[in-house]
């Protein structure tokens, strides 16, 4: 691998930052609102915040002690079992699958995120006027130039990533930071703009579509599935620990960026639900626009619309390339099929990418049936789902390494990560049980995993046949 594909520590950083601090920013008031009362919003995301920092504390120790096992954390999966068993090649293969899917899913979240923010210079992509109809379809004139700004954008960021990995990175680098500077204009000004008014009262019951109302606690449930979603992505600099320059620069970018995405989370969701009321935010299609223009007018939403198109264009790159690394990772592991190996001159996984993004084009289809909105909490449960198994597991694995002393010499810090792992393993449950709670989205999340048959079949008779030859030569 040349070195121009190796990444340093505020690459990564931007990786990190930039993966999480995507679509979920724009979107996320709206959908949090929606889900529980303010005072249920707060304290979700101070639950969260908590488990995502354990989470990181394991992706970053196991990064360190665990050198060999790169590609994100669902390699993990693997060495909870016997080495080179039938459950181990299973438990890989299925949390790969799931933990590719779901980056995809993700990635699809963004781009539809990007048209949505597009559409305040261009209304049209929000037009509901009739464009042409195929049999009994009728496509909607929004829809049908939102599917196609996704799929050029789509592309774009595929050609973009061709050219060579650091500088894609350093690209996404310069996107985060700008990304970053406008919060922080957008939370001095929110700082002003509050109106404690809109976030009273604190806590209030929530009544679903189908009349079943939501207390406290059961609000905290249902807007912890959704602040998980702004946290995926905080395992990039994991997923490209291959890749960088140093090790120990896998650990301190995870941390680093979690906390500047957390205080960024935190701080613009709570002002948005002070700048606007309630029922506002909840039928808001773009929430930090619609939130600043109180404020500012057309001319501040346009300005903060702008500095989201570049956010989000740095986000799609960041995810494209993790997007693409996951199954090329996996197949480096024995977990998918050798076809993901095959990379261009640059040392760039060609297959995998092309493979990918083909996937997320189908996955773009969904615009042209829903709105904006409706898209993007569609592909957020899916996505988010998928993502929850592989935390679970590396903290699972965590654990095993602390129980067995494995790479450890002294007690004090394997009591400490075994505290770490034990928090970070209780909270991906809790998620996992009350995001599956519902019984559509818990059939999603099966139909989800089962259709990697259609891969661990092929990948199954690869292995068999490799081994049979192996022992041929062995005879």
């Amino acid at each position: 691998m040349g070195n121009s594909n190796k990444l340093g520590f505020w690459i990564l950083t931007a990786l990190v930052v930039g993966n999480m601090v995507g679509s979920g920013i724009f979107m996320l008031p709206r959908s949090l609102s929606e889900a529980a009362s303010p005072g249920g919003v707060i304290l979700a995301w101070l639950l969260t915040g908590i488990g995502v920092l354990m989470i990181a504390l394991v992706f970053g120790n196991l990064a360190i002690r665990k050198p060999n096992l790169t590609g994100g954390p669902q390699i993990y999966a693997k060495e909870l079992f016997k080495p080179g068993s039938g459950a181990s090649i299973l438990s890989g293969f299925m949390a790969s699958w799931g933990y590719w899917i779901g980056n995809v899913a993700g990635n699809v979240a963004i781009i539809t995120t990007f048209a949505g923010y597009l559409s305040t210079f261009f209304p049209i992509l929000t037009s509901q006027a009739n464009w042409f109809t195929i049999g009994g379809y009728t496509l909607k004139v929004g829809n049908g130039l939102t599917f196609i700004v996704c799929s050029v954008l789509l592309w774009g960021t595929h050609f973009i990533i061709l050219r060579g990995l650091e500088s894609a990175g350093k690209l996404n680098l310069a996107a985060t930071a700008a990304k970053v500077v406008g919060f922080l204009l957008f939370i001095i000004v929110g700082l002003f703009a509050f109106d404690k008014t809109n976030i009273l009262p604190m806590v209030d019951t929530r009544i679903s579509d189908s009349g079943q109302t939501f207390g406290l606690m059961s609000q905290v449930n249902n807007a912890a599935l959704v602040t998980l979603w702004a946290f995926c992505g905080l395992e990039s600099a994991v997923v490209f620990a291959s890749r960088a320059k140093r090790k120990i620069d896998v650990k301190r970018a995870t941390i680093v960026g979690l906390f500047i995405a957390l205080g960024i989370y935190i701080g613009i969701s709570i002002l948005v639900m002070g700048m606007l009321d309630q029922q506002t935010l909840i039928n808001s299609e773009k929430p930090l626009i619609d939130a600043i223009q109180t404020v500012m007018g057309p001319m501040g939403g346009k300005v903060l619309a702008a500095i989201g198109l570049v956010s989000l264009f740095g986000s799609t790159i960041g995810w494209v390339m993790l997007s693409a690394e996951v199954p090329y990772q996996a197949a480096k592991q024995g977990l998918f099929l050798p076809a993901f190996l095959k990379e261009n001159k640059k040392g760039l996984p060609i297959f995998s990418l092309i493979l990918t993004n083909g996937i997320a084009q189908i996955f773009i289809f969904s615009t042209v049936s829903k709105s904006i909105s409706g898209a993007f909490d569609f592909i957020i449960i899916i996505a988010t789902l998928a993502y929850l198994v592989p935390y679970f597991i590396a903290s699972v694995y965590q654990l095993k390494l602390v129980i067995k002393g494995d790479s450890y010499n002294n007690s004090k810090s394997r009591m400490l990560d075994g505290v770490i792992a034990m928090v970070a393993t209780i909270y991906s449950g809790w998620v996992i049980i009350s995001g599956t709670a519902d019984l559509k989205t818990f059939i999603l999340g099966i139909v989800l995993l089962s259709s990697g048959v259609f891969f661990y079949g092929p990948l199954k008779k690869k292995q068999a046949a490799e081994q049979e030859r192996k022992e041929l030569l062995s005879a």
